[in-house]
């Protein structure tokens, strides 16, 4: 950041203008998070989403019904799943405060997948968010000019990582165990599982892709299918 203005738009389908200052801010956007003051200081609308991303705070407005889609399909097959084995302990929550534990960053994933007894007791003690240690897998569906958080960072060459942290370094820092980023792009129309995350590289080290159509296997310790001949990329 070269300046006092903080906020940056993360567009999806629609328009966000929010206006925030370093100078308003009595603390970081961070702290401020924590005690649950920093919407005071974000102008914007009802709805949107307010994350915290290596210091800067990023609005997104609310998904559309699209973007929701492969979300929808992922909670069934865990449903479906957990219906055909009582033992079965995974469950998908969407739009879920996560606290990256010792990164001092807030995200809020379109579907994290953790287990009910986990829910269970966060919801019991009335807590206002999940920890990243909580969570098996994150999930993200890229918008129109907004997908560049949610993917790896573009390579300068072969052998190094061009350092740019954004969601995908920052689940991979914090160790969340896999990361699933569904690319409604038109150029990529395409889902990827990211696994075994390096802490020191910020990386995640082993990559699956399926195309749009293809039907996703996800592994153990989830062992799922999930069907996606419905899932369509955005329009240019």
């Amino acid at each position: 950041m070269d300046g006092s203005r903080i906020v940056r738009e993360r567009p999806r389908d629609v328009s966000v203008t929010p206006e925030v200052h370093m100078s308003d801010l009595p603390d970081t956007p961070y702290n401020l998070w924590v005690r649950g003051e920093l919407d005071d200081y974000v102008d914007a609308p009802e709805g949107s989403r307010i994350e915290v991303i290596e210091g800067e705070v990023v609005v997104s407005p609310a998904p559309t019904v699209a973007h929701g889609t492969p979300l929808r399909h992922i909670t069934r097959a865990l449903e479906r799943a957990a219906f055909d084995d009582p033992d079965f302990p995974w469950v998908a929550q969407q739009v879920a405060e996560l606290d990256l534990v010792g990164l001092g960053q807030i995200f809020i994933p379109d579907l994290v997948i953790t287990t009910e007894e986990i829910l269970h007791a966060v919801s019991d003690a009335d807590l206002p968010r999940l920890m990243s240690d909580e969570i098996e897998m994150a999930v993200e569906v890229t918008s129109r000019n907004g997908k560049g958080d949610d993917l790896p960072p573009p390579r300068t060459d072969h052998r190094k990582q061009e350092k740019k942290p954004n969601k995908w370094t920052g689940y991979a820092r914090t160790e969340i165990p896999y990361y699933l980023v569904v690319d409604r792009s038109p150029k990529m129309a395409r889902t990827t599982l990211y696994s075994i995350p390096d802490q020191a590289t910020a990386a995640y080290l082993h990559e699956e892709s399926w195309e749009f159509g293809e039907t996703i296997h996800l592994p153990d310790p989830f062992g799922i299918d999930i069907d996606t001949t419905h899932w369509k990329p955005w329009r240019d």
